[in-house]
């Protein structure tokens, strides 16, 4: 049995609406959505001595989601990850994007997904939030209806999107969650153990662009196939962390991509999709400047992401997974 209950979170400035906050709960998972940017704010599960502890990364009030900050646990969009320069040509036509992440456009410009409130409906076993994107919001082509849903079962969280164009626009939605299986607020993720099931990840520049090559994770720290205990693996590689593709086997079903394990709570996340590439983010950019749940600070590699995706770029790059999605033909 799921139960969902709805609360006011806050209200956002200049009386512009107010953020419910809807907690889902099942005996094994806690899991708390509020409808701005429909951003997971509390996941709780248990270690294995019955102990409950929050594992995502946030803020106890909305004052804390509004501040600039690196879209803990939101869902961002129109496209998730970046696009290089924030242009691309479609059907003859360029657009122009904003430009927020260096000489990049990232996770859907200045005022995403991420930075809007969503429409809410209470299911029996979660949540659905939809909004319309309206037609060159952000720079991008046509109107954009979207919707996303939050359901439970047992000790597992689904998240599932859905879109409908009213003329060819890319389309990328992912969800931006930081996990610390220790709990949140531990001051980092060494001591969890990674899988990744791909056999190929995307290289990148320097401002973090895939180069175009589809690469062998053989014999490279990007081999994440067996486990690795992410600390000892970072410095034997000599690596500062991950903000890296790891290319799929899309498919119509759900299939594995990704374990994290953490032996000294005995909890252990796995990730499942149907999509072609999961971002793994190792949070190399938090700097500990942001006051957090309970006071806590989030240091460099305090956190991962694992954001299912299509892969980085693509909108750009016509040998990777297409993103483009069609309006519907007429009737």
């Amino acid at each position: 049995m799921v139960s969902v209950t709805r609360a006011v979170f806050g209200d956002l400035p200049l009386g512009a609406g107010t953020v419910e906050k809807f907690q889902l709960q099942s005996d094994q998972l806690r899991v708390d959505i509020i409808s701005w940017g429909c951003t997971i704010t509390a996941l709780e599960v248990k270690d294995r001595q019955g102990r409950a502890s929050d594992v995502v990364l946030g803020f106890d009030e909305l004052e804390g989601y509004l501040q600039k900050q690196p879209y803990f646990g939101a869902v961002v969009g129109r496209v998730a990850n970046r696009i290089a320069k924030g242009t691309f040509t479609l059907d003859g036509k360029e657009y122009k994007l904003a430009v927020n992440n260096g000489p990049n456009s990232l996770h859907g410009g200045v005022k995403g997904f991420d930075k809007v409130l969503w429409t809410p409906r209470v299911l029996s076993n979660g949540v659905e939030f939809s909004r319309v994107s309206p037609d060159g919001e952000e720079g991008y082509p046509g109107e954009l209806k979207v919707w996303v849903t939050y359901t439970l079962d047992g000790g597992e969280l689904v998240v599932n999107y859905r879109a409908q164009a009213s003329q060819t626009t890319p389309v990328n939605l992912t969800n931006h969650s930081y996990f610390n299986l220790a709990g949140q607020g531990s001051p980092n993720i060494y001591d969890h153990e990674v899988t990744i099931e791909a056999d190929a990840f995307l290289p990148v520049d320097e401002v973090l662009i895939p180069t175009g090559e589809i690469a062998s994770v053989q014999g490279t720290a990007f081999d994440l196939r067996k486990p690795v205990e992410l600390g000892k693996h970072l410095q034997e590689f000599h690596v500062n962390g991950f903000d890296h593709n790891f290319c799929l086997k899309g498919s119509k079903e759900k299939r594995f991509c990704a374990r994290v394990h953490h032996a000294g709570s005995g909890r252990v996340l796995e990730v499942y999709t149907t999509q072609p590439g999961v971002q793994f983010y190792t949070g190399n950019f938090l700097d500990g400047t942001l006051k957090g749940k309970s006071g806590a600070v989030y240091p460099k590699h305090s956190g991962f992401c694992l954001e299912t995706q299509s892969w980085p770029d693509a909108v750009n790059q016509p040998h990777f997974p297409p993103v483009l999605l069609r309006a519907p033909l007429a009737a």
